[in-house]
């Protein structure tokens, strides 16, 4: 598959011409760099670099996810805008904004919770991209927790880039320790725009022979 011409802008051709030339000594593979490249590009970062941990096969896994049209469960909604394009363009994999999923918060829950233990009940293979909210990736966390890894389903991979300051350093360490691909921006660091951007990075890998 090959992409539309429109995704492949000359200023954003430019501005990974300009990465490449700053980034500097690295030893991420080429499909690593191309998810690191398109984070920098999207947050004029260069921390970004030092930051990002990919577990070993989550790319390959995540790829044959996408070209299978496994859905997409997000955290919140603008990350879900931020994919939504490149989705419709390549392989119209089904988006599911969590926090559309819960009217309300359930009892001592967040509403981005509720509405992502509701997409874990329904979509547990799902490929789970939070970039807001580390209570969502803590609830999903729990869940996989208390499951058999051998036998139970499982999401296909974890992107983990919740931003801020309360409960993004544990939900992030919480992730590291389950046994789930995952790509993971450690520290407080992430966001909807650096989740998107590592969706769409692997939306374009996928398109890729």
């Amino acid at each position: 598959m090959s992409l539309p011409n429109p995704l492949n802008h000359p200023i954003l051709e430019q501005s990974f011409a300009v990465i490449d030339q700053e980034i500097g000594e690295h030893s991420f593979t080429p499909a690593e760099y191309a998810i690191v490249r398109r984070v920098i590009h999207s947050t004029a970062d260069f921390e970004f670099k030092e930051l990002i941990r990919f577990s070993p096969g989550a790319i390959e896994g995540a790829i044959a996810a996408l070209r299978q049209t496994t859905p997409i469960v997000t955290d919140v909604t603008m990350v879900k805008q931020g994919i939504t394009t490149l989705v419709s363009k390549t392989f119209q994999n089904p988006i599911i904004s969590a926090v559309e999923q819960a009217t309300q918060a359930a009892p001592g829950q967040t509403r981005t919770e509720t509405g992502m233990l509701r997409c874990w009940a329904d979509f547990p293979q799902a490929i789970y991209a939070i970039g807001n909210a580390p209570t969502a990736l803590l609830a999903l966390c729990h869940q996989i927790q208390v499951q058999n890894p051998q036998t139970d389903p499982h999401p296909t991979l974890i992107i983990g880039a919740p931003v801020g300051f309360i409960s993004v350093l544990e939900s992030k360490a919480t992730l590291a320790q389950t046994p789930i691909p995952q790509i993971l921006v450690e520290g407080r660091k992430g966001g909807s725009a650096v989740a998107a951007a590592i969706l769409n990075a692997l939306l374009i890998l996928a398109t890729e022979p």
